[in-house]
């Protein structure tokens, strides 16, 4: 009898353990399973690197005037205006300068003749003594020795003046000229043509062209 009721419980045991065991199998929750999408046909087709070019650039600036560009352009035009000022500012002031200059030395050399002038007319009175003073003279006194030292310094006078442009006016035998001779006298004259000079009274002369004084002369009708 014993062994009977022991086979029995073991046989309830050994049920009661295939039940757990049936049981846990049906209750445990099973892992799930990676959730794999579609294969990306890109990377699939081309690796990381090449992917990434696909993506598309930065738009770039366009091709026409851009806000920066036309800043650029004014601040250039303006200088460029600029330097056309200054260019014709500095070209004006140079021609002014070269006038200037001109001008200047003009007017220097008028007053430097003009003083020249001054200086000749108020010797010429002595070379009217010298010469008065020596045409009167006989051929007797002409060897005297104080006679020959004045006519040496009247003609060192005369090559003085002639070495700084001053030269007689050529009168006796000429035609009338006014701007070189100045008519005192007229006298009929059968044998000299008309209008030509016959005496002279006072020598005139000229400074580089220019009359200092004029001959003092007696005209032919």
């Amino acid at each position: 009898m014993e062994e009977n009721r022991k086979e029995d419980v073991m046989e309830q045991e050994e049920q009661e353990t295939a039940r757990e065991m049936t049981d846990g199998e049906t209750t445990e929750d099973p892992e799930p399973e990676a959730d794999i999408g579609p294969e990306d046909p890109a990377e699939s087709a081309e690796g990381p690197g090449e992917a990434q070019e696909d993506v598309d650039p930065e738009p770039s600036e366009p091709a026409g005037e851009t806000p920066k560009r036309g800043f650029f352009k004014k601040k250039k035009d303006k200088r460029d205006t600029q330097i056309e000022e200054l260019t014709d500012r500095v070209q004006r002031q140079m021609a002014e300068f070269d006038n200037f200059r001109k001008r200047t030395e003009k007017e220097k050399a008028a007053m430097f003749e003009t003083g020249a002038k001054s200086v000749i007319e108020k010797i010429l009175p002595t070379i009217d003594n010298f010469e008065r003073g020596l045409g009167g003279l006989t051929d007797e006194q002409k060897n005297d020795p104080f006679v020959q030292g004045m006519e040496k310094v009247y003609r060192q006078l005369l090559t003085t003046l002639e070495g700084i442009g001053v030269t007689p006016i050529e009168a006796v035998g000429k035609p009338f000229d006014p701007n070189f001779h100045n008519a005192v006298m007229h006298v009929e004259d059968e044998e000299t043509e008309e209008n030509i000079v016959v005496e002279e009274f006072q020598k005139g002369y000229l400074y580089r062209d220019s009359v200092v004084r004029h001959s003092m002369v007696k005209v032919a009708n």
